[in-house]
């Protein structure tokens, strides 16, 4: 097992090159676009003292048109006292949406001194960083003490007794829409749920773990700092079935 320790604290992100937004795009539509703008308007509202352009909800909708299966990407840029927004989008493999266990997440713990990943920064040099020394395993971010925070670019969950646990959103991580859909979903099917802290021995002992994100919804992970995890728990397999349904049905 090998855990990585940033030994110093990255530079804090540089506040000109703006905040970002990813969405998923099915079936010409943008999926549950109003809590990615409200979370992105709150941001803007906190670090810039500013609402969203009102001309952006019409924007990413006709944006989404031309894709079968995609993703979009909202930029939004602070400029001459203002904010401007840039939206690019491109189809993706439909492979990484809900994927299977052998599609699955590899995962490696990465301590960080202080960490605080509430808003979407584009400015993530730091994050390009620990992943191309990664390669194709996704750094897991743990505090100096052990705590388990968040993916790079995922929200974790694991399973446990029949039930989903997952860090609470006290604005270390970020409150993710597909982490509040996963929460929301499991509480209508009667899956107990938590948000709490969690450390690494609790993922070690957890029944599954996966992580959730806009893009790909449910992904399971398959590695833990190079262990394998046994077979994929039923709860996940429920929700992450349930949810896709939901999503490409809205």
């Amino acid at each position: 097992m090998r855990i990585i320790t940033i030994l110093t604290s990255p530079a804090s992100p540089d506040p000109a090159r703006g905040l970002f937004e990813t969405l998923l795009v099915a079936d010409g539509r943008p999926v549950r676009p109003a809590p990615h703008l409200d979370r992105l308007g709150a941001s803007t509202r906190q670090l810039f003292g500013r609402d969203l352009p009102a001309e952006l909800p019409d924007s990413v909708a006709a944006a989404a048109r031309p894709l079968t299966l995609g993703r979009m990407r909202i930029d939004l840029l602070p400029e001459d006292g203002g904010l401007r927004f840039e939206i690019k989008t491109e189809p993706i493999d439909p492979a990484i949406f809900f994927p299977d266990r052998e599609h699955g997440a590899d995962v490696q713990t990465v301590r960080h001194p202080d960490w605080a990943g509430a808003h979407k920064w584009a400015d993530r040099d730091w994050l390009e960083s620990v992943e191309a020394d990664l390669g194709d395993t996704m750094p897991l971010i743990l505090t100096d003490a052990g705590e388990v925070l968040e993916a790079g670019r995922a929200n974790i969950f694991i399973v446990t007794a029949g039930g989903i646990a997952t860090p609470p959103a006290d604005g270390r991580i970020l409150p993710g829409t597909a982490r509040a859909a996963t929460l929301d979903l499991a509480a209508e099917l009667q899956i107990p749920t938590a948000e709490r802290r969690l450390y690494l021995d609790d993922l070690r002992h957890a029944d599954d773990l996966f992580l959730t994100s806009s893009l790909r919804g449910i992904r399971p992970i398959r590695t833990l700092d190079g262990t394998p995890l046994g077979p994929p728990d039923p709860v996940t397999e429920r929700l992450a079935s349930e949810l896709r349904r939901r999503w490409l049905d809205e």
